[in-house]
């Protein structure tokens, strides 16, 4: 009797054993996984970053999210109506691009939003307008041309992740929610259509926003 409870003994601490191998495994197979994907992530936020501040010359020291989960990379801290109006720009967004059956990059967490400082605060007429200065490229020659460089409301800067730039604002925040709504219209057009994507990704040669309806 003493014998055979002996043996389910140390088959026990046996099994115990091995049970804990098995986990110690698990977790550090699970551990690396995570670490890949964390990696993958850190050099994909630096690449798009690194674009961000070459297109504006800022520097984006300020990570926030909005209360829906967008992620907000900022040269100051941008106020609570500000990421409220990037909230209701991505709202009017999946909105109508739900109308167009299109059904990809419809969450907030899929945008980064990055907010410069604006190279302007009036357009030519006067009007508050809150812009960023970019290189003229496609658009040298036409009308947007202010001598090797145009003002733009916005400008996507990374298809996947789906990242743009937009100005500060301290007034006009619908001017905000819109431009929100129209830079990400050329991101839901990439992961979603990209024949129409290809036909209205720059205006160049015409045409404007909105572009879905």
């Amino acid at each position: 009797m003493t014998s055979n409870v002996g043996r389910r003994e140390m088959h026990r601490k046996a099994w115990e054993i091995g049970m804990k191998r098995l986990f110690v495994k698990g977790f550090l197979l699970a551990l690396g996984i995570l670490q890949l994907y964390a990696v993958d992530a850190y050099a994909q936020d630096r690449r798009v970053l690194a674009r961000a501040q070459q297109v504006t010359g800022d520097r984006f020291t300020v990570a926030v999210t909005t209360l829906r989960g967008a992620n907000v990379f900022a040269v100051t801290r941008p106020s609570s109506q500000m990421l409220a109006a990037i909230d209701q720009g991505l709202s009017d967004l999946f909105a109508v691009s739900r109308k167009n059956r299109y059904s990809r990059r419809l969450n907030y967490r899929d945008y980064t939003i990055y907010i410069a400082k604006a190279d302007r605060n009036r357009d030519s007429t006067g009007n508050y307008s809150p812009d960023i200065a970019v290189g003229a490229g496609q658009y040298a020659g036409t009308d947007y041309d202010q001598g090797g460089y145009i003002f733009a409301a916005g400008m996507v800067i990374w298809n996947s992740p789906s990242a743009f730039v937009i100005a500060e604002h301290d007034r006009d925040l619908k001017r905000v929610s819109d431009i929100v709504r129209y830079e990400g219209e050329h991101l839901v057009l990439y992961h979603n259509d990209r024949r129409r994507y290809e036909a209205t990704k720059d205006h160049s040669k015409g045409g404007g926003h909105p572009i879905l309806q």
